[in-house]
């Protein structure tokens, strides 16, 4: 039996400054691939719910390629390959990196550039029991009914340094200065990099470019001009966003779509986060 499946949906009210999107996904009876896990300004939470995650390599190279019943990401700026054999199944949460400590208990610098089993984050017996529940739901609207319960749950007292936060907005939406950046929040270029990066794990001028990257590439389509993409998203011309594409997933736009073709189809456009509009 081929089975093919992609959804996606938007967190409970309460959670979403501290979730940004649930995606869901389950193929069987396909043939083997491999997959990139591209750079994003959210950290990824995955709960596998038949076969384990495999990743062949992780964004940052000196980790141990591995299988994960439950995994947390933090934020990189390399690809990590993903490998099944036809047959994966999963849920993941595109989780706020400011609101990392909330639900996570811990900063999202703390995971900058890894990838860590979820039960060393979140616990045995709570991955465990959310995954059972997450395998018992009757279709994605339940699944994703589970993930605000027991998300909701884990919610804490704890924030970073509001200036971070306000900071990470102007840059999720906007291609801010540095120096002008700095200004609004009343700290000096340095000081706001240094906190920034103990914060969230990348540096502010780094954030930027991968949240201009992550909305660029989810508007690649093979029917879409590159240079009109480029243009859309502030890139100084195509090639300023092929060299992009170079440094964040490995190799130019094209392959990319050749080898991606059905998850481009499926990649959801992220929407737009009330709470974060400034």
């Amino acid at each position: 039996m081929v089975l093919d499946e992609y959804a996606q949906a938007r967190p409970a009210a309460h959670l979403r400054p501290f979730v940004a999107l649930y995606s869901g996904y389950r193929q069987q009876g396909l043939p083997p691939a491999r997959h990139r896990g591209l750079p994003s300004p959210y950290l990824t939470l995955i709960f596998t719910l038949d076969d384990p995650l495999v990743i062949a390599a992780h964004p940052d190279r000196r980790q141990t390629p591995g299988a994960y019943r439950a995994l947390v990401g933090g934020l990189h700026l390399g690809p990590a390959v993903i490998t099944h054999d036809g047959s994966q199944s999963g849920v993941q949460v595109a989780v706020h990196p400011i609101g990392c400590r909330a639900l996570l208990g811990l900063p999202a610098g703390e995971l900058a550039g890894l990838d860590v089993e979820a039960t060393a984050v979140l616990g045995e017996r709570f991955v465990g029991e959310t995954r059972e529940r997450l395998r018992e739901a009757a279709d994605w609207p339940a699944r994703f009914a589970v993930l605000d319960t027991v998300l909701g749950g884990l919610l804490r007292d704890g924030h970073g340094p509001d200036q971070v936060g306000y900071a990470f907005r102007r840059l999720l939406r906007h291609d801010v200065p540095i120096a002008d950046l700095a200004a609004e929040v009343g700290w000096s270029g340095r000081y706001l990099t240094d906190r920034f990066r103990a914060e969230l794990g990348l540096r502010p001028k780094e954030t930027a470019r991968v949240a201009r990257f992550d909305r660029a590439r989810r508007s690649v389509r093979p029917d879409r001009r590159l240079a009109d993409v480029a243009a859309a998203h502030g890139y100084a011309d195509q090639s300023h966003l092929v060299r992009d594409f170079q440094a964040f997933a490995g190799c130019a736009p094209s392959q990319w779509l050749a080898d991606e073709f059905g998850f481009v189809q499926a990649l959801p456009l992220l929407p737009g986060d009330d709470e974060f509009h400034d």
